[in-house]
């Protein structure tokens, strides 16, 4: 067995895993593992400036790729400074794998009050992560990442944090390197399939209704091509926006924010097929037979009790499903559902609330923003909006914040996006308040040449909140108005191109511009206060 240090243990265990990227911050008690970085060339170290951007990037980086995102960071406050983008991943299901240093081995426990020390730490992350590890030994290092990765790329995918303390780091031992290993995705039994399949054969009209763990599963096709065989709309949740084209005869687009009334409508649907989503909002159903299919047992019925439920990966279940209902239904042999579904998205974009200045505004991206280009929607006004109403044509081009719904998220999360995805526009939908949670992120892109575009809508306020506390308080508001500096200026001074846009019409030019110079950049978009895009 090879000599090597604990440090190059883990970097070396993280190169055979698949990692080509971490998004890092350097400290003292991860100097060895840094250092290791120099004999494993092939995985690229980008240097943050804050240690919650190094997960929110990595997120980024997961979901527009599909792959796991890598963050590391110092222990105790580094780690709980990333732990809201870590709960941001772990309610989005997105695969990131946290690296965290520790303080010395010998004091965890000790409550003595050495650097960095919170006693502790696992037990500040285990409620937004899949599975902690400390390694205590260099020994350790390959078999607890393969663990690892195994928890990452197996079931739900949810964050996973590993810790190693700097002796650990430091020490040289014999240790064996662990190669890479695929794991198969889970199916349903044949009585499973059967009765899913009956089920929705005899569904007079059935819908599904389309999550972010078909995403995850990379089962947009499978998806499709059922619901082609069903002659099944589709609506889909924020979070599975794309499994789908918007374009395609069948699609129904995304949930609304608040009550959708899909599934309560005519053409009263008899049978909903969930597929990789929670289904969170039972009271958007009304009385349906439900086929849910999701990774995650716990979630089967959770939100519905008439509910046959299948635990299985969404493309695989879907496969065989269709391969079964293959048996009794042609393609095409279904009577056609395209002119219903076009007649029932019509209607709905009638009824929907279409508010200004908001749909203005992102119409114009959306002209100016390629078919595959990747859309990262803010905790913002337009944000909000964008969520029930981007149209969006592929899979891993449109990235919320989940039900986390986190201030500052938007800008590092697109830079993740962007590294993951070079050659593909990327465009962050942020606020100016959330925008100057990481603002310091803009000397992240220029010092590594990640070339997404913000673009803020400053109407000098935490405007939701604003606009909140004026309609319910008769016109008073606390604490939501605030000074911003010149967002312009603020970029130049980072060396990143920026611009200022009055105006839907000038914000498509400049957006056009920014993405055709393919570089860092920034536009602000001057705005006063909007009404509620909560439709």
């Amino acid at each position: 067995m090879p000599t090597m240090t604990g440090g190059q243990a883990l970097m070396r265990s993280l190169y055979l895993e698949g990692v080509r990227v971490i998004f890092g911050l350097p400290g003292v008690q991860l100097y060895h593992a840094l250092d290791a970085l120099n004999d494993v060339p092939g995985i690229r170290l980008i240097t943050t400036r804050h240690e919650q951007a190094t997960a929110y990037m990595a997120d980024g980086y997961a979901r527009a790729s599909g792959g796991v995102g890598t963050a590391l960071m110092v222990p105790g406050p580094g780690l709980l400074n990333a732990s809201a983008a870590i709960s941001t991943a772990y309610s989005a299901s997105s695969p990131v794998l946290v690296v965290s240093g520790q303080i010395e081995r010998d004091l965890i426990g000790a409550d003595r009050g050495i650097l960095h020390e919170v006693n502790d730490q696992q037990d500040c992350i285990r409620p937004i992560t899949k599975y902690v590890r400390r390694m205590m030994t260099a020994e350790e290092a390959p078999e607890a990442v393969h663990e690892a990765f195994r928890q990452l790329t197996t079931g739900r995918p949810r964050p996973v944090e590993i810790e190693m303390p700097p002796e650990t780091m430091a020490e040289q031992r014999e240790v064996s390197l662990i190669e890479a290993e695929g794991y198969p995705r889970p199916a349903a039994s044949d009585e499973q399939v059967a009765e899913a399949a009956r089920i929705l054969a005899g569904a007079r009209r059935p819908l599904i209704w389309a999550g972010g763990g078909v995403i995850s599963s990379e089962g947009s096709q499978a998806l499709v091509r059922l619901a082609e065989r069903l002659q099944a709309p589709v609506i889909t949740t924020a979070e599975g926006k794309g499994v789908i084209d918007d374009r395609h005869p069948l699609a129904l687009g995304a949930l609304r924010l608040r009550n959708d009334p899909v599934a309560k409508e005519e053409p009263n649907f008899d049978v909903i097929l969930g597929v990789g989503s929670r289904m969170a909002f039972p009271m958007w159903l009304d009385g349906q037979r439900v086929v849910q299919i999701d990774i995650d047992a716990d979630e089967l019925g959770r939100n519905w009790e008439n509910t046959y439920g299948i635990a299985g990966d969404a493309r695989t279940v879907m496969e065989q499903v269709d391969a079964k209902l293959a048996e009794s239904i042609d393609l095409g042999s279904r009577p056609s559902f395209a002119a219903e579904t076009d007649a029932l998205r019509r209607r709905r974009a009638e009824s929907a609330i279409r508010p200004e200045p908001q749909e203005s505004y992102l119409a114009a991206v959306r002209a100016a923003v390629p078919e595959d280009g990747i859309l990262v929607s803010g905790m913002t006004q337009l944000g909000y909006y964008a969520r029930a109403f981007w149209p969006t044509y592929e899979p891993r081009t449109f990235i919320t914040s989940s039900y986390s719904g986190n201030l500052g998220y938007a800008y590092p999360t697109a830079l993740g996006a962007k590294v993951a995805q070079p050659d593909r526009p990327v465009v962050a939908l942020c606020g100016d308040g959330g925008f100057l949670f990481n603002s310091q992120e803009l000397a992240t892109a220029v010092q590594h040449g990640i070339n997404a575009v913000a673009v803020v809508f400053n109407d000098s306020a935490y405007g939701n909140v604003l606009r909140d506390q004026v309609n319910q308080f008769n016109g008073r508001a606390v604490g939501a108005e605030l000074h911003n500096p010149d967002f312009v200026k603020l970029a130049e001074a980072y060396g990143v191109r920026a611009a200022r846009a009055e105006g839907p019409e000038a914000l498509e030019s400049a957006l056009r511009e920014a993405l055709a110079a393919d570089a860092p950049s920034l536009i602000e978009v001057p705005v006063s206060m909007m009404p509620t895009p909560f439709t």
